[in-house]
């Protein structure tokens, strides 16, 4: 995709935005009070690594406030840019396969355009959770849990569709 400006483009674009709307999602990027101020909690690194506080979900160790924007850093950054990252790369991969079909090998299958679906589907991943409490929908138990196998479901299909639709791609026809 680097000989492609405008794929890149989809992708850094899909990623960040992606990876802002997941910490906002998580609570991890707020509106903040203004000014500039970090703090670091004693002991950082052991809590970076230290136990969840649910199924990946882990405490922040530390927070940035930089004027109207507070950021709280954790592990949950790093996994959030991973399937950001993922999540980018799969929308630019439907971009190139929208844009130049042949290249992606459409001409005698779809599965470049079924790179957008675990791209879509991944949004339950990080916050399926808040999306039920967004809409006042009480779920049981069972529901609950499950949300805990979405993240490294996600993860498993938006790779695989990456080695899916790679493998067709022919680079001189882009």
């Amino acid at each position: 995709m680097s000989r492609r400006p405008d794929a890149t483009l989809v992708v850094g674009g899909e990623t960040l935005a992606y990876f802002l709307v997941y910490l906002y999602a998580l609570g991890h990027l707020a509106p903040g009070i203004g000014g500039f101020d970090v703090t670091v909690v004693a002991g950082a690194f052991e809590k970076f690594f230290g136990p969840e506080l649910g199924p990946f979900s882990f405490t922040p160790v530390a927070r940035v406030s930089v004027g109207p924007i507070t950021y709280l850093f954790s592990l949950n950054t790093v996994l959030g840019l991973g399937i950001a990252g993922l999540v980018g790369l799969n929308v630019g991969f439907t971009y190139l396969a929208w844009r130049q079909p042949v290249a992606c090998g459409l001409g005698s299958s779809s599965p470049g355009l079924l790179a957008s679906v675990p791209a879509m589907l991944s949004g339950t991943a990080c916050c399926g959770s808040v999306v039920l409490v967004l809409f006042g929908l009480q779920a049981s138990g069972i529901v609950v849990t499950l949300f805990q196998f979405l993240l490294p479901i996600a993860a498993v299909l938006l790779l695989g569709s990456l080695v899916l639709v790679g493998r067709q791609i022919d680079p001189a026809s882009l």
